[in-house]
């Protein structure tokens, strides 16, 4: 099977690079391990999508994201875009959705499009010559089959595309260790008016409460409603590992699924309007924040997030901020923005060293460990896979091998502002 562009991984970066790469005319085949789509969007029930704008209220996220809260709205499965105050006394914006109904709305996204999709599916080979990759084998329900591709784009998470095919990738540097995994879980009904009614103190200190007694793994009591419930999606869990290791991954889903049911046996004694809930859902899997970051033509670090530094190349923006959970203690190590802050993530950060026909995106861009920390978000990676699958198509446009280092990126932050993304300056 010959194809354009070829996305590995269907989480919402990945569904958001094959929807951009066939709108501007390219076969895009999205390959997926799960009978759906959405990655941490809906396997992992995230449940929000976070930081569209600076405290200020600039926009920096817009483009095929937003198209994705457009749609959910239209399905009557997202909320109003709000700000909130968390228990440390930062402020968020989010739109809280129905991770289900999320899984309709990426389906109609690329059947409209003229996305093939191609779900419980797993790469189990690369064929890598010189600079360029030139097969994929897929392990399917059909058998393995073989697919070249003039681009590949790994949105895999885990990067496991181009691990096979012997990129290279960046170390932590140290004392750093990877971000802890999550189990998010669906708790309820909640009564939201005397939930919401606890000032950021009071909802600290029960959760440092919890941590103290060992009932919750982290000091936290984060949480988004479901929009079609009296539910709340709870991200209170803390599961220190390698996710790249299947063993220590397979403890992981056990361990979070157990301190799940702790988290909600405490929120049901000791939380106000929690005392009627119960654990009604546990997320299909594990949330993963960091596992490989790939050596790109760029790495972007903090300091260039915190300047903020312009890129020449940059493709898509971004106002999270530096938000570290270190992998033991009930604490997070967050570093707030301005209140105008926002940074940008440029394309070189997309392109492996070494790969001539290679893209990445989502948490696996070329970043440092604490850069990562604050682009790794959903609102971010869908930005960075709509600027990947227009990349990737760009390429395409060549008679001659797809040479993804080649892209004008002049010509890309353009064909970006006219799908109404942005890229800041």
């Amino acid at each position: 099977m010959t194809v354009d562009v070829l996305v590995c991984g269907g989480g919402v970066a990945g569904t958001m690079a094959a929807v951009a790469a066939a709108r501007q005319g390219a076969s895009a085949l999205l390959v997926e391990r799960y009978g759906f789509l959405g990655g941490n969007a809906t396997g992992g029930a995230v449940a929000q999508f976070n930081s569209w704008q600076t405290e200020k209220g600039r926009r920096v996220i817009a483009g095929l994201a937003s198209e994705v809260v457009e749609r959910l709205r239209a399905y009557q499965a997202a909320g109003k875009h709000d700000v909130f105050v968390m228990s440390t006394g930062h402020r968020m914006d989010r739109v809280e959705y129905a991770p289900e109904v999320l899984k309709l709305v990426l389906d109609d996204l690329v059947t409209e499009a003229g996305v093939q999709p191609m779900m419980h599916a797993s790469v189990c080979d690369v064929v890598r010559e010189g600079e360029h990759i030139h097969a994929v084998s897929l392990l399917t329900k059909s058998g393995v089959i073989e697919v070249r591709p003039r681009v590949v784009i790994d949105a895999s998470g885990d990067i496991d595309v181009l691990y096979r095919a012997g990129a290279d990738f960046l170390e932590l540097d140290a004392g750093d260790v990877l971000q802890p995994a999550t189990m998010m879980f669906r708790f309820g009904p909640i009564n939201f008016a005397r939930f919401d009614a606890l000032a950021p103190a009071e909802v600290q200190a029960l959760a440092r409460q919890g941590y103290a007694s060992g009932e919750l793994a982290r000091a936290a009591l984060h949480s988004s409603r479901d929009p079609y419930s009296a539910d709340g999606w709870f991200n209170i869990s803390r599961l220190g590992i390698d996710a790249t290791d299947a063993s220590a991954l397979s403890r992981a889903e056990i361990e979070g699924r157990r301190q799940a049911w702790k988290a909600a046996a405490y929120l049901r004694r000791a939380v106000p309007g929690c005392e009627s809930g119960r654990l009604q859902a546990f997320a299909t899997q594990v949330g993963i924040r960091e596992t490989r970051r790939v050596q790109g033509e760029h790495v972007l670090t903090a300091e260039e997030l915190l300047q903020p530094v312009s890129f020449v190349d940059g493709i898509a923006c971004g106002a999270y901020p530096i938000d570290i959970h270190p992998a033991a203690g009930g604490e997070l190590i967050y570093k707030a923005l301005g209140e105008d802050h926002a940074y940008q993530i440029p394309y070189r950060s997309l392109v492996p060293k070494g790969l001539s026909n290679a893209l990445v995106a989502g948490r696996g861009i070329s970043a440092t460990h604490a850069a990562l920390a604050a682009v790794r978000v959903m609102t971010i990676s869908m930005a960075v896979g709509q600027a990947a699958g227009t990349a990737a198509a760009m390429a395409c446009q060549s008679k001659s091998a797809p040479d993804v280092r080649k892209v004008d990126a002049t010509a890309l932050r353009v064909s970006l502002l006219a799908q109404g993304a942005l890229v800041g300056d």
